[in-house]
């Protein structure tokens, strides 16, 4: 058999390690025992980057059978890194070549594949000796994806609009796990980074938030994550499934996202499904700055992902300002934007609606990033910014709680 050259193994730094738990608690790791096939799940969750990936020692191929085809690969490396080998590479955003494996923490399950006759996620699957994958996923599949949380919240989110805000429970939401983006400051990293869970179908996850709006009395459904729309196929049916269980039409269905993968189809397609409200965070104007709070270091990437963003937004208005409540998140800390480019982000906002509520966000040192959170007096001046670059509706988000400028 031919020894590849190619294959990762995580190893921990024990400097590093603070004994935290995530790399056991949180992560889905596939290895068994000390076997690791570098899948890089632990190294994505763990916040202390106590986790190195390693280059290994040359591996033995395995044999697999891809849609019929026998096909050698390196063992001990994951079906997603198998099927990029094979040239079966993942695009960004998805579209009709290749899986699309966002999370690679076994989250979203985007990249479910038939192996050996059940679906499994191929970021955190084993790739072994005489395994059958099938790439085309059956037609009649029912989507799957981690979904938690179905609790009530008193403040909501960005595409919540602000008169509600004050009145004890407004909403009630989900959280689905995994995400596209890096941001070393993540505010929900354990969703954004758990793999382990039992997955739920779009009609579970539409019951269970159901029922919290019913025990909670309010009329608004959210879900947010990680982030919400990388299992697109997940997301619509969940959504045509809310609506149907919620059919009065008080009942409001609110998507919180980053706004990358939005593109127009996906937008038309969330609409129909049932959609009424929408918070989108743009996380700044400049490439260089989406970098550095997102992680996405690719630049082409980057750029895609930050105009997509904001192109939603102006489909969003223009398209549907009469059907749909739209709500913008602009993130806000000294140490990664400056208060000319939070005026330039405004003064783009304006050109598209000066009338669209903006939230500016207080970022904040969580997970991996140490920095200082902004202070009410710090913010209220960055939301003072925003209404002289022509915004009517400016909320702040503060330790003090949501302020109007």
């Amino acid at each position: 058999m031919e020894a590849f050259e190619l294959s990762r193994i995580a190893r921990r730094n024990e400097e590093l390690c603070r004994e935290c738990g995530t790399c056991r608690e949180i992560v889905a790791c596939p290895g068994r025992g000390e076997v690791c096939i570098g899948c890089g799940a632990c190294f994505l969750a763990c916040p202390y980057q106590a986790i190195e990936l390693k280059d290994r020692e040359s591996v033995r191929e395995v044999t697999v059978h891809v849609d019929g085809r026998v096909c050698e690969v390196p063992g001990r490396v994951s079906v997603r890194e198998a099927l990029d080998i094979l040239g079966l590479a993942e695009v960004h955003p998805p579209g009709a070549k290749g899986i699309f494996a966002p999370c690679r923490v076994g989250a979203c399950l985007s990249c479910t594949v038939e192996i050996n006759g059940a679906l499994r996620p191929a970021c955190i699957t084993e790739a072994e000796h005489g395994m059958r994958i099938r790439t085309t996923r059956p037609e009649d599949l029912t989507p799957l994806r981690l979904v938690d949380g179905f609790m009530g919240h008193t403040v909501g989110g960005v595409g919540t609009p602000w008169d509600l805000k004050g009145r004890g429970y407004i909403e009630v939401a989900c959280f689905a796990g995994g995400c596209n983006f890096r941001c070393p400051q993540c505010q929900n990293w354990t969703t954004t980074y758990g793999g382990r869970g039992v997955p739920k179908s779009p009609g579970d996850a539409a019951r269970r938030l159901t029922l919290a709006r019913e025990r909670y009395g309010v009329d608004r459904m959210a879900i947010s994550g990680g982030e919400c729309t990388l299992n697109r196929g997940w997301l619509i049916e969940y959504l045509r499934e809310l609506k149907s269980l919620n059919p009065d039409e008080r009942a409001r269905l609110h998507v919180d996202t980053n706004g990358s993968l939005l593109t127009p189809d996906y937008i038309d397609e969330l609409v129909s499904a049932g959609m009424t409200d929408i918070g989108i965070d743009l996380k700044s104007v400049e490439v260089e700055t989406f970098t550095r709070i997102t992680g996405v270091e690719d630049a082409a990437l980057a750029r895609r992902y930050l105009e997509t963003a904001w192109d939603a937004v102006r489909y969003i208005s223009d398209r549907y300002a009469k059907r749909v409540f739209l709500g913008v998140g602009i993130p806000y800390n000294p140490e990664f934007v400056s208060l000319e480019e939070m005026a330039d982000s405004g003064a783009m906002l304006a050109a598209i609606d000066p009338g669209v509520q903006v939230c500016v966000l207080d970022y904040r040192g969580e997970f991996r990033r140490r920095i200082r959170r902004p202070s009410p007096m710090e913010m209220a001046r960055v939301g003072r910014v925003l209404k002289d670059a022509g915004l009517n509706t400016v909320l702040c988000q503060t330790a003090r709680g949501h302020i109007k400028i």
